[in-house]
């Protein structure tokens, strides 16, 4: 974006935030769709004609990021509890809103709609966003759930060390025509990951773990053939129980989408939306220092059609669980 259409963005948001006393995303976020119509024209196009040529990754510059922003937060619950930057969680609403609505759920970050990914003392190993020294895999975001996501959208506070987020399109991978065959049958279980705080927790001395969460049973391509989705969560994705040929054709597959993939470094103001769909995306390890200046995204999953959640929760919640 242009610095002029930067301030208009920011005009926008603070005038929004002046009107409520009170920062309330879920209460709030039926007026934040309609606030984004006075984004500027050029940004709402380009938001739009990415959404119809459904491209896998897109990537929007130059949003307003405070000047005196905060030190990154030691967890998310303590951005939680201090409410840190709340004008750019608004802004990732604002922008993220044109292409989908924003939803959360029940049982992650205490079900907020956009959270706080910072490294977080205790969780450099953990199959988490909060985690550092573990590299996070390619993944489906909430690959367990047929209400998942559309886009997965993050934006970048701070990033001092150009730690990137890892990015492979369904595209870019010729599967060949055995496995691809294997992988549109529905084969494979897919499990919640652990930032859903389900129990037991799933790590390499207890692999079994999965065994006792829910799941869904599905085929990891699903759609048109010629130009198929993808679901597929490494970590979290299984064959069946038994099934040797589904077991090789998922770690071919992984494999496949690992050789395939990019990087996107974001820098403050840079906004990214992950068609959940069409890519996978991941995160580079780093070692963390805790002094307030480690990279820090907001994050938010928004879903094209928020109806198709009402009708699988029952509710008219934006929250799923």
């Amino acid at each position: 974006m242009s610095d002029e259409e930067k301030d208009q963005v920011a005009a926008v948001a603070d005038e929004f935030l002046a009107a409520r006393p009170v920062w309330a995303p879920l209460e709030y976020a039926d007026r934040v769709r309609t606030e984004a119509e006075r984004l500027p024209v050029g940004v709402r196009r380009f938001l739009v004609s990415s959404r119809a040529a459904e491209d896998a990754v897109i990537v929007l510059g130059n949003l307003p990021v405070d000047e005196d922003l905060v030190p990154t937060p030691p967890s998310w619950q303590v951005a939680e509890k201090e409410e840190s930057a709340i004008r750019e969680e608004l802004v990732l609403m604002l922008v993220g809103s044109v292409l989908g609505e924003p939803f959360g759920w029940v049982n992650q970050q205490n079900g907020r709609l956009v959270h706080d990914v910072c490294p977080s003392r205790g969780q450099e190993n953990s199959l988490t966003s909060a985690s550092s020294r573990q590299q996070l895999t390619l993944h489906t975001e909430d690959v367990f759930h047929s209400c998942r996501g559309d886009y997965v959208a993050l934006m970048c506070l701070r990033n001092p060390d150009a730690v990137g987020t890892t990015v492979a399109l369904v595209e870019s991978v010729d599967f060949p025509e055995p496995v691809r065959r294997v992988l549109h049958q529905d084969r494979f279980r897919f499990f919640p990951d652990d930032s859903h705080h389900v129990v037991p927790q799933h790590t390499t001395e207890n692999p079994s773990a999965l065994e006792d969460r829910p799941h869904e049973v599905a085929s990891v391509l699903f759609g048109p053939e010629e130009s198929p989705y993808l679901r597929i969560d490494a970590d979290f994705t299984e064959a069946m129980p038994g099934d040797t040929e589904a077991e090789a054709a998922l770690e071919t597959a992984a494999e496949l989408l690992a050789a395939a993939a990019e990087r996107v470094v974001l820098s403050p103001g840079d906004a990214v939306f992950v068609d959940n769909h069409r890519a996978v995306h991941g995160r580079d390890t780093f070692t963390p220092r805790y002094d307030g200046t480690d990279r820090w995204l907001k994050r938010t999953s928004l879903v094209r059609d928020l109806r198709r959640t009402y009708v699988r929760t029952k509710s008219r919640s934006r929250l799923l669980g």
